[in-house]
């Protein structure tokens, strides 16, 4: 059962039979009324809430976590508005692909959300996209991997109470954020973070504007050009934990908090993707991504080079692009940034989702 915080109006996920509840995030308690039976009879009774993929009574069978593998991956184009995006719908393609073909997740443990989509469900609103992220950890077991991709604009908001080292709460942009506003960062770290249990483990790739602290995760993996690295502490000086529950969560994400991500192409008239989801895909792909250190250093070195237009077809064409070493466009600023759960050696441990 879902319900709003009292004080933030944050979704808050309520365990069975409990009366109270506390928000992760502004700590708010909110007391729940009791529902007093109706005298009346069934035929009397309202109507059952609208159907949803996420919750409730989805139409048909709801997605299946086939071998423990799942996945939320979304891509936002905001078409026919002035924040268009040309890639976004390509990056979800090609990562759906990625995952389905060389991570063998079964494609009905993808839930995809993109303006493509028949279902209305399926179409990347603030609240398809919370009611998917709120899918994608429920009834989560030791042994489950979990993917939560997502390819669109960035924001960052003034932060008020104190536990972000720049001042800033980084923030997504679903389609209608316009009029439903964005979803932060705190949220998403108690939606998607804190729930994790021991041996779960969550991988994130963001390809966004301010995307680097997205998650809220306790530590900063910060490298310079030559691979070197240190672990930044970047806990909240409130105390509030923001790590997980015994679980694993790993994020990669497009940029630092205060740099923009790029398409593949500004150039491209026929596609394009977001120059992360790209650098990501190619290093898998490439055999260049057996540790995070490996990924993150041929992400980078993938986004400083400078080299030709990218142009290109369907996403079969796209993937075997990538498989061949295409690469960017006039070089950029952008980094790619690595944040966890908790400190590790990048070089010695294994990427696998």
């Amino acid at each position: 059962m879902l319900v709003d915080c009292s004080k933030c109006r944050i979704s808050l996920q309520l365990p069975p039979g409990a009366k109270i509840i506390r928000c992760a995030v502004c700590k708010a308690i909110t007391r729940i009324a009791p529902i007093i039976p109706s005298s009346h009879s069934h035929q009397d009774a309202p109507p059952p809430p609208p159907p949803s993929a996420f919750n409730r009574a989805p139409r048909g069978p709801p997605p299946s976590p086939h071998g423990h593998k799942k996945a939320v991956v979304c891509g936002i184009s905001y078409r026919y508005t002035r924040h268009q995006l040309k890639g976004s719908i390509n990056d979800a393609k090609c990562m759906r692909y990625l995952l389905v073909n060389r991570f063998k997740f079964p494609e009905s443990s993808i839930i995809m959300l993109t303006e493509e989509e028949t279902d209305p469900y399926r179409i990347p609103t603030k609240y398809n996209l919370r009611m998917a992220l709120y899918w994608l950890v429920q009834g989560c077991r030791p042994g489950d991997s979990l993917v939560f991709h997502y390819s669109g604009h960035g924001s960052q908001q003034r932060n008020y109470t104190g536990d972000e080292v720049d001042g800033y709460d980084e923030t997504l942009c679903p389609l209608n954020f316009k009029t439903q506003g964005m979803i932060v960062d705190d949220e998403i770290n108690a939606t998607i973070v804190r729930p994790l249990p021991h041996g779960v483990k969550l991988h994130a790739i963001i390809d966004a504007c301010h995307s680097g602290t997205v998650l809220d995760l306790p530590f900063f993996c910060r490298m310079n050009r030559s691979g070197q690295y240190v672990w930044e502490d970047h806990r909240p000086r409130s105390g509030v934990w923001k790590g997980t529950s015994g679980g694993e969560a790993i994020s990669f994400s497009g940029c630092d908090d205060d740099q923009t991500s790029i398409d593949t192409s500004a150039l491209s008239r026929i596609t394009s993707t977001g120059a992360m989801t790209y650098c990501f895909i190619r290093a898998i792909e490439c055999e260049n991504g057996t540790t995070y250190g490996s990924i993150l250093n041929s992400m980078r070195a993938t986004i400083r080079s400078t080299s030709n237009e990218m142009s290109g077809g369907p996403v079969t064409t796209l993937i075997s692009m990538l498989l061949t070493g295409g690469s960017l466009a006039g070089g950029s600023r952008q980094e790619p940034q690595l944040t966890s759960y908790e400190p590790f050696d990048v070089y010695s441990k294994p990427f696998d989702l």
